[in-house]
C-alpha cells in the first residue's frame, strides 16, 4: 500500500502516489486535505514494465481506501491517466468526476474502449458503467475557478497550528495543458481560517498544482500551455526530464525525409500512435505536407501560381528550371508520390476522436484556425482514408501485403502493446521493403521499446509470444512527443511569478526524474526538490 511521503518541513500538503512514480504510467495522485477529505487526481491504467511481477487483477485493482475521496479530477483522457475509472466505479466510487468540457466529451468512449478490453463484453454491464460515468461527469470550462466539497474536522476547527490535515476550503481550475485535445494542469488552492491571532501574517493558503502531462511547445493544433502565475507545491511530469525534441521545422523536414526514404522502394510506413493526440497531429503536419507539394508542383507546370520572387531575386520558377536535370527528377518524384499516397487511419476510436477535435475547433491554435479559414481540412483531406470494422482492418492488412504501392498506416496502440498496430506488425516486421516509424514515447517493457532499441541492430521482438526478427527499416522522430521536454518543463517553473517551494517529480524514468531534479535544483536552491516515491 503507497505511503504518504512527507520529506520537507516546506511541504504543506501530504500527497499519496498510486502510480506514475516507478515509471510513466498508472497517474494516480490522492492530495489530503485534511483527516476526512482527500482529492484523486487520475485513475491511470498501468502499462509496459510497471505491470511485471503483478497479476492482472493486481494492476487493475483500487487498492487504497476511497471514502474519504470527495471528487476525482482528470487532467486528460489517454489511457494511463484514467484507464483505472472503471475499477474505482466498482469499488462504489460515487463522487463528482471533475474534467474539462472537450475531455468529458471524450471520456466515455475512451472509458468504453477500456471496459471492452479489459473488463467484459457484456453490453448490458458496459451500459450500466457507462451510465453511472455520465451521472458523475462534472465539464468545467478552462480557467473557471469551481468549489470541491470539504469535510469538516475537530481538528480543523479548533487547532491553531499550521498542520497539514487542517484545509477547510478547497477549489480547483483548469488551465490549458497543449497535450491533446481538452489535456490540463490543474491548479488546488486549499485554505484554512486565520486562527493565530498573535501573527495577522500568519499563511493560511496554499496553492497546489498538478501538471497531469504538460505539452510540448509549438506542437500541431493546440497552444502551448502557459505557466501559472503561482505554486507552492508542483507536482510534474518528467516524461522527457533529460531530453530536449528538434524544433518543429525540423521534425517536420524529418517525417518527410524519412516517408520519401522509407516509400522509395514501394514499402509500408507503419506508424504506432494513440488514438487521441497522436494521430491528429500526424494528420495535420501529412496534409501540411501535400498541401505544400501540390503549390510546388503547381509551381513547376506553372498551373495558376504567380511567377514570385526566390532567393537572390530570381523567381520561384527560375530556381526550379536552372536545378540540374536529376534534382529536377527527384523532386517531380516526390510531389507526385505525396500527392498520390495513401494515409490510412486504422482506428475507429482514432476517427470518432478526430470528429471530436473538428467539434471543438475553437480549442484550436491560431495556425490551424486560420487553415480552416482557407477552406483547408487538416484532419480530413482527399488522401486520408479510414478503416471501421475488423474485418475492413483484417482487409486492409492483406490488400497492403499483396500490392507493389506505397502508403502510410496510422494505427493503435502507440506502443504497440496491442490494438490493431499489431496485426501490421506481424504481417510488415520481417519485410526489408517496410518502415517502421516512431513519433512518440516507448514506455520500457513494450513492445514499441524493444523494435525502437533492437530493430535497428537487426534484433528480434516478442509479438503476442512470437518471435519475429525485425527486418523492417525503424526510425524515431522524438520531436512529434506530445509531451514537454526539458526545456519546456524548466520553463514552466521559471515563468511562474511565485515560484514553487516544494516541487515533486513524478511521471518519467529514473534517469529522466533525476536529470529534471538537478535542473530545478540549479533554478530553485532553497526550494524542497523530490521525486515521487511509492
Amino acid at each position: 500500500m503507497p505511503k504518504t511521503q512527507t520529506i520537507s518541513s516546506k511541504q504543506a500538503v501530504d500527497i499519496i502516489h498510486h502510480g506514475a512514480v516507478n515509471g510513466v504510467t498508472g497517474s494516480c495522485h490522492q492530495l489530503v486535505i485534511n483527516e476526512q477529505t482527500s482529492l484523486l487526481i487520475d485513475c491511470g491504467l498501468f502499462q509496459g514494465a510497471e505491470t511485471v511481477g503483478s497479476s492482472n487483477a493486481e494492476q487493475l485493482e483500487v487498492a487504497f481506501d476511497i471514502g474519504n475521496i470527495t471528487a476525482l479530477l482528470v487532467t486528460h483522457c489517454h489511457i494511463d491517466h484514467v484507464g483505472r475509472i472503471p475499477y474505482l466505479l466498482a469499488a462504489g466510487f460515487d463522487q463528482p468526476i471533475f474534467a474539462t468540457a472537450a475531455t468529458a466529451a471524450l471520456l466515455p468512449m475512451v472509458i468504453e474502449d477500456a471496459i471492452r478490453v479489459g473488463v467484459t463484453k457484456d453490453k448490458r454491464l458496459i451500459k450500466l458503467y457507462l451510465e453511472k460515468l455520465r451521472q458523475l461527469l462534472v465539464p468545467i470550462e478552462y480557467n473557471q475557478w469551481f468549489p470541491l466539497e470539504v469535510n469538516r474536522t475537530q481538528s480543523v476547527q479548533s487547532s491553531n497550528e499550521a498542520n497539514t490535515s487542517g484545509f477547510s476550503k478547497a477549489k480547483a481550475k483548469f488551465k490549458p495543458a497543449g497535450h491533446i485535445l481538452g489535456s490540463a494542469y490543474i491548479e488546488i488552492e486549499l485554505s484554512r481560517p486565520k486562527t493565530d491571532r498573535l501573527n495577522p501574517k500568519t499563511v493560511n493558503k496554499h496553492r497546489v498544482v498538478f501538471s497531469g502531462d504538460l505539452g510540448a511547445t509549438y506542437t500541431p493544433l493546440l497552444a502551448s500551455p502557459k505557466s501559472p502565475y503561482m505554486a507552492d507545491t508542483l507536482v510534474i511530469e518528467s516524461t522527457y526530464g533529460d531530453r530536449i525534441h528538434q524544433g518543429r521545422k525540423k521534425r517536420t523536414q524529418s517525417l518527410k525525409k524519412v516517408i520519401e526514404k522509407a516509400v522509395s522502394d514501394n514499402g509500408v510506413v507503419l506508424i504506432p500512435a494513440f488514438s487521441i493526440g497522436r494521430t491528429q497531429e500526424l494528420l495535420y503536419e501529412l496534409e501540411q505536407i501535400i498541401f505544400q507539394q501540390r503549390k510546388l508542383s503547381d509551381t513547376r507546370s506553372g498551373n495558376n501560381v504567380p511567377d514570385t520572387e526566390g532567393k537572390h531575386g530570381s523567381t520561384i520558377k527560375q530556381e526550379f528550371n536552372n536545378q540540374p536535370g536529376q534534382q529536377k527528377s527527384s523532386k517531380m518524384w516526390q510531389s507526385q508520390m505525396w500527392k498520390s499516397i495513401e494515409i490510412i487511419v486504422d482506428s475507429p476510436m482514432a476517427a470518432n476522436f478526430t470528429d471530436k477535435y473538428i467539434e471543438f475547433k475553437e480549442l484550436w491554435d491560431k495556425e490551424a484556425r486560420q487553415k480552416l479559414k482557407q477552406h483547408r481540412h487538416p484532419l480530413d483531406f482527399e488522401q486520408l482514408y479510414t478503416v471501421d470494422s475488423h474485418q475492413e482492418h483484417l482487409s486492409t492488412v492483406e490488400y497492403l501485403s499483396k500490392r507493389d504501392k506505397p502508403a502510410i498506416v496510422i494505427a493503435a496502440s502507440g506502443m504497440c502493446s496491442g490494438g490493431r498496430i499489431m496485426n501490421y506488425l506481424r504481417q510488415f516486421i520481417d519485410e526489408p521493403t517496410a518502415d517502421i516509424l516512431f513519433v512518440g514515447y516507448q514506455a520500457r517493457g513494450t513492445p514499441g521499446r524493444d523494435i525502437q532499441t533492437y530493430g535497428p541492430k537487426g534484433g528480434y521482438v516478442y509479438l503476442k509470444g512470437d518471435k519475429r526478427d525485425i527486418k523492417a527499416g525503424v526510425h524515431t522522430i522524438s520531436g512529434y512527443s506530445a509531451h514537454a521536454d526539458q526545456n519546456n518543463l524548466i520553463n514552466f517553473v521559471n515563468r511562474m511569478h511565485h515560484k514553487p517551494t516544494h516541487i515533486r517529480i513524478v511521471h518519467g524514468d529514473d534517469e529522466a526524474k533525476e536529470a529534471l531534479a538537478v535542473e530545478y535544483k540549479k533554478l530553485l536552491p532553497e526550494a524542497a526538490i523530490e521525486i515521487g516515491r511509492d
